[in-house]
């Protein structure tokens, strides 16, 4: 939500919009197996739809417009890769079948929405030119106009796809009965989680009973490569000692720079956040008197941070609520209105946004001003300092360079010795095994790796400096003794008895609370800790387990009633039923219209996934739809 907080272009929101909403489900269809269909080749098409070819560089297009201000994490880009290209595939796909049916958008219809989206176009009934009109769209989605026209005109087009397919559904009264129970119906419980990893310490293991595991899965281990490196390396940290720098030139700097040393006005604040996107108005109700009374607790003597993480839905809620320091313009206006108007200590009312109440405290305030020279001055030092080691640094990086292009296969101890350079050694290095004493660099491993024994590197740029690598011996891969791996297969084979073990805990103690033992005595005997939820209902989560959905069967059991233990991946979950809330008609009376509207749009939505994902499929086998494999695994394998 702190990212959300921050303002966004609306361009950019639109097109997330059209890149991520477009298409929900849409690597869910391309993950399907079984619905290949004919591949192609070309050295840069990825898909056809018909007779229209997507590229890879189409779709690098449309990351790039994404990422232009830096929305993608690195790590998410072949995630995003594979959901524009599900977007583009759909939209020719749909397009393709617009033909087949004579379906079209009239120019009309299109004039009219895009007069919606920019009413600025339009000075009464005049037009006001093609160049504010292009100047206007570029300004809002940071496009041109005929591709923001094209994606209008492809907006309005699903639109009448989604009328088509949905306009005749209806939802019967059991139907909107069962989405409120689903949304009301609450139970709580008590519930031990169990974790294999906090087991395996437990967990002892003979030589004989080691040696055993070892010889069974004695495949599984190899010794990698392995190589000792003797190294001689320009440290920054020595250069800097070298680099003197004078006040005069500080304060030039100072001069020079002095805009970046004026502190707007900011605010450190705090908040706990209770969200009310896409809740019904009788659960916006709930939650803001759910809000008013934690508001009342940290009014009243509650420590802040506890009640952020214990309340707060935000993702700072580990951090006690802590944004940091904010400045204005930074947050929506409501929650800057509260935050810059609160005095330094104190904590606000609930602040209504569009993403729910806030709880705001104000940590610490500071008004705009100029920092003064001698607040800055060790930075500024420091900084200076550092260019002129970086400066050093390159120019006996490029003498050492050609010390070695000269002499060829000089001692590397000599060098060393005539550059200043700080000699050591490195012994059995692996691949990807971190070398800090060197500091990181992606060229380090792959010189020590490639070089020949007695070979020099080239001087390397690393974090901590510049280093020269030399290979003193390799040792080949081999398949491991047990002596070479004791440690890994001790860990390997705790692993999997507590992975049994705690299996065999959870069937013990779901066991002894369903022969009527104390449910709390019976996980304390076992060393586990029992935890209580909050209320939840069947779409809820649960602090600690995760989506509410995993403990469904929870909900047709009664109060005091253990259910069968829960696997979540990676550890096991018993519980029983503490609290059962049953659904009121009262209220459901009050509602009806309001869960008949969302539960009819929950239908409607799943008959069009059902539409999008028949319509695809029918494609692929009838040729029309075809993907390039290896361009796709191009373009969706991070690099």
């Amino acid at each position: 939500m702190w990212d959300a907080l921050r303002k966004k272009k609306i361009g950019v929101r639109i097109l997330l919009g059209v890149v991520v909403g477009f298409l929900g489900i849409g690597m869910l269809l391309y993950l399907v197996p079984g619905q290949t269909g004919t591949e192609i080749t070309g050295a840069d098409v990825v898909a056809q739809v018909g007779d229209q070819t997507i590229t890879i560089s189409d779709v690098r297009d449309q990351l790039n417009r994404i990422s232009r201000n830096g929305q993608i994490p690195r790590s998410l880009l072949s995630l995003y890769a594979q959901q524009v290209l599900q977007q583009l595939i759909y939209e020719r796909s749909l397009a393709l079948e617009a033909d087949r049916l004579g379906m079209r958008v009239t120019d009309e219809e299109h004039a009219q929405r895009l007069r919606e989206l920019i009413p600025t176009a339009y000075s009464g009934d005049t037009f006001i030119g093609m160049d504010r009109y292009a100047a206007e769209v570029q300004t809002r989605f940071q496009m041109g106009v005929p591709e923001f026209e094209s994606l209008v005109r492809d907006g309005l087009l699903e639109q009448k796809f989604q009328q088509l397919v949905t306009d005749g559904i209806t939802v019967s009264d059991k139907e909107v009965q069962e989405e409120y129970r689903r949304d009301n119906e609450k139970i709580k419980i008590d519930y031990v989680v169990i974790k294999p990893d906090d087991l395996a310490s437990k967990i002892e293991a003979s030589d004989v009973e080691l040696t055993a595991y070892f010889e069974k899965n004695k495949g599984r281990y190899v010794v990698s490569e392995r190589r000792t490196v003797s190294y001689a390396i320009l440290d920054f940290a020595q250069l800097r000692q070298r680099a003197q720098v004078s006040e005069d030139e500080e304060k030039a700097f100072y001069q020079d720079h002095i805009d970046r040393y004026k502190l707007e006005d900011r605010a450190h604040v705090a908040h706990i956040l209770f969200k009310t996107v896409g809740k019904t108005d009788a659960e916006v109700a709930e939650i803001k008197k759910k809000a008013e009374d934690v508001l009342n607790k940290a009014k009243h003597g509650g420590n802040f941070a506890d009640l952020a993480k214990q309340y707060s839905e935000d993702t700072t809620k580990d951090k006690g609520g802590d944004l940091g320091w904010i400045v204005r313009g930074q947050t929506v206006p409501e929650f800057e209105a509260a935050a810059f108007s609160l005095p330094k200590g104190s904590i606000s009312a609930l602040v209504k946004t569009q993403y729910g109440f806030h709880i705001i405290q104000v940590i610490d305030r500071q008004m705009a001003r100029t920092q003064t020279f001698d607040e800055v001055k060790a930075a500024i030092q420091s900084q200076l300092q550092q260019e002129k080691a970086e400066q050093l640094g390159e120019t006996l990086s490029t003498q050492i360079a050609e010390e070695i292009r000269r002499s060829g296969r000089i001692p590397i101890d000599e060098l060393a010795k005539k550059f200043n350079l700080t000699a050591g050694e490195a012994k059995l290095v692996e691949t990807n095994q971190p070398l800090p004493e060197l500091g990181s660099s992606p060229a380090l491993l792959d010189n020590i790796f490639r070089l020949r024994v007695g070979d020099l590197s080239a001087p390397l740029r690393t974090d901590r400096g510049y280093v020269v690598l030399t290979v003193k011996d390799i040792q080949p891969a081999h398949p491991a003794s047990l002596a070479e791996v004791r440690d890994r297969v001790l860990g390997d084979y705790r692993h999997e008895k507590a992975v049994d073990l705690a299996k065999a805990r959870a069937e013990e103690l779901v066991k002894r609370a369903k022969a009527g033992e104390n449910f709390t005595s019976a996980a304390k005997s076992l060393g586990f800790e029992m935890k209580t939820s909050e209320p939840f209902p069947r779409t809820g989560s649960i602090p600690d387990l995760g989506s509410a959905k995993q403990f469904s069967a929870a909900f047709a059991l009664t109060v005091g009633q253990a259910g069968d233990p829960v696997f979540l991946g990676t550890n096991w979950v018993v519980y029983r039923v503490a609290q059962h809330d049953p659904v009121s008609q009262a209220d459901f009376a009050k509602q009806k219209s309001a869960m008949e509207t969302k539960a009819l749009q929950a239908k409607r939505q799943t008959a069009y996934e059902m539409f999008r994902s028949s319509l695809e499929t029918r494609l692929r086998q009838e040729g029309k739809l075809r993907v390039n494999q290896d361009n796709m695994k191009r373009l969706t394998t991070p690099a």
